[in-house]
């Protein structure tokens, strides 16, 4: 097992004296190293010497993701190319790409990062982890991978798709952790079923899932169907990748690597920071990143801080389960909703499978949204007044949990596309 015990236990006075240190060391070499940060610091009258607390922290502009855009590809680069020894990039599907780089130090933190993740939810050398997350510019797949290394464990570096063979190796390989998304997981679950296999037949023992929101009826819907312990993992491109938190096995929030990053909850609207505790957009800075420092980055994701000490021993602060993202809240009617909050309503009822797309479309000057989601193999057979029924009952539910009214459409078992990487839940209707 790869345990940290200096870092992940210190106390946490102890632990914000360190922070400070590395977050002065590296808000110098930003200021210095990179030009369009230096700008906007000088655009608020200030500089590193400002800045002699962490609380002072608040003081420092935001880092949002259209800066980076603007600054493509290596503008906010802070160690010479020389120094970068790999770049990863986000896919850029509405713009530019955000770009990202590592030098060699940079990938042996996050490498620990990420074997720290895994011995909190207790894989050892001697497991052999499926990965299928994907390789190439999506931090994902390589993230987990050099973090199995790390740890010493065997890593099968599956990527996505081919699904049945997937299936077929995962079993034949027998491989004891799975990492992947919430939402391919379940569709390897299906595929496993489709091709006769039984969770009792696995050697799958736990799951490692994360790169997009996923509520805890879904967690229960996936060990079930597995028969696994299913963790959540976060990190994203522009902070590293995974293994920026993690959750142990106590599944009460996900410890944050606090040795490597600052964490601050601040409200989306206006960029107040929030007390711990509540619920707002989640910022990061990181402390040790070399070739790609972050400085009060806006991640979008919407979450809460816990601060209690873990029942694991560990003392790093805790994030919440990802409720959804800023950008990816819906306003229906005046309401804010996420699909995650439809997602955990959805997965306590009967007679349905989880896979479900949500449909925004407008009536007059107003957006409706219609719920299609996949009834069971059994259900299916009904006849038509008990499908009806079912269909009144998940609107009563959803309708009663939202505060808004919704369409519900029952759709036939394996209509609705499945995802080999993130689940694609939101379709906006053009009038």
């Amino acid at each position: 097992m790869y345990w940290n015990e200096y870092y992940e236990c210190m106390d946490h006075n102890e632990l914000e004296k360190i922070q400070l240190e590395r977050f002065k060391a590296t808000l110098e070499r930003v200021y210095h190293n990179v030009k369009p940060y230096r700008e906007l610091m000088q655009k608020e009258n200030l500089r590193p010497e400002d800045i002699n607390t962490l609380k002072d922290l608040e003081k420092l502009p935001f880092m949002k993701k259209q800066f980076l855009r603007d600054n493509y590809p290596y503008g906010l680069f802070a160690t010479p190319m020389e120094e970068v020894v790999r770049i990863h990039s986000s896919s850029g599907t509405s713009g530019k790409p955000t770009v990202v780089g590592y030098t060699r130090n940079d990938i042996n933190n996050w490498s620990e990062m990420v074997a720290r993740s895994f011995t909190m939810a207790g894989v050892q050398k001697h497991d052999i982890i499926h990965n299928s997350y994907g390789y190439g510019l999506f931090t994902g797949g390589m993230g987990i991978h050099y973090g199995a290394e790390k740890l010493g464990a065997s890593i099968v570096p599956v990527s996505g798709g081919n699904t049945k063979r997937q299936v077929m190796l995962m079993n034949d390989y027998q491989c004891s952790v799975l990492a992947c998304t919430p939402s391919y997981a379940l569709y390897l679950a299906e595929e496993m079923k489709n091709e006769g296999y039984k969770p009792e037949d696995s050697k799958l023992k736990c799951g490692i899932f994360g790169a997009e929101p996923w509520s805890e009826n879904m967690r229960s819907e996936i060990e079930a169907k597995l028969g696994i312990t299913a963790l959540d993992i976060y990190g994203m491109s522009e902070l590293m990748g995974p293994g920026v938190a993690m959750e142990c096995k106590q599944k009460n929030g996900l410890h944050v690597a606090e040795d490597h990053f600052i964490i601050e909850t601040i409200d989306p609207k206006t960029g107040e920071v929030l007390p711990y505790g509540e619920e707002g957009e989640i910022v990061f800075t990181s402390l040790t990143k070399e070739a790609f420092p972050i400085i009060r980055y806006r991640t979008g994701d919407i979450s809460r801080i816990y601060t209690e000490k873990c029942a694991c021993g560990r003392t790093h602060y805790r994030l919440a389960r990802i409720e959804g993202r800023s950008d990816d809240m819906l306003i229906i009617r005046g309401v804010n909703v996420y699909p995650s909050q439809i997602e955990h309503e959805l997965l306590s009822l009967d007679g349905i499978e989880p896979h479900y797309q949500l449909v925004v479309s407008k009536q007059g000057v107003l957006d409706t949204l219609e719920v299609q989601v996949e009834v069971s193999r059994k259900i299916a057979a009904y006849a038509a007044s008990s499908l009806s029924s079912l269909s009144n009952h998940i609107r009563k539910k959803l309708e009663s949990s939202l505060g808004i009214s919704v369409f519900i459409t029952l759709m036939e078992p394996g209509t609705i596309a499945r995802s080999e990487g993130k689940a694609n839940r939101i379709i906006k209707k053009v009038s």
